[in-house]
């Protein structure tokens, strides 16, 4: 379970074992002259998944599970904006048979504390039935490989 709690500290970067640079785009910008928070959910989906491709096996056009999400949630701690670089920290959290909730967070390079840290719950089903699967053998190894210890 997570420990996702409005009150407590920003994340830091020693919880988060996998890592993905993210450019921002001039787009992520909004009116207000930072990344747009509904951004910063796509940020989530893109590290998540990534992991699960180049880790887990996932085959997002051909595999027999695919994994939707059915929950998210975001703490924003501190502005970014383009051209800032800036990086996912990705983790598991929870891990049951057909579902994981990651701990994901953003940090902007060269800093120790999140930007923004969530969670993010993704449910495997079967690509046709859309019924919830098992996790498959080689994506539970890889989502184990990056699961935080129970506190």
């Amino acid at each position: 379970m997570s420990d996702a709690r409005p009150d407590r500290e920003p994340e830091r970067r020693e919880r988060y074992p996998f890592w993905v640079p993210i450019t921002t785009r001039w787009s992520d910008n909004d009116a207000y002259g930072h990344v747009n928070n509904v951004v910063f959910y796509s940020y989530f989906d893109t590290a998540a998944n990534r992991y699960l491709i180049e880790h887990g096996g996932l085959d997002l056009h051909a595999g027999p599970v695919i994994g939707l999400v059915v929950e998210s949630s975001c703490r924003y701690r501190a502005p970014i904006a383009y051209p800032q670089p800036i990086s996912a920290g990705v983790r598991v959290d929870r891990l049951g048979k057909s579902s994981v909730t990651y701990g994901i967070a953003i940090f902007v390079d060269g800093v120790d504390l999140a930007a923004a840290d969530g969670t993010f719950t993704h449910v495997f089903v079967d690509r046709e039935t859309r019924r919830p699967a098992p996790i498959p053998p080689l994506m539970r190894a890889a989502l184990e490989r990056i699961s935080r210890p129970p506190s």
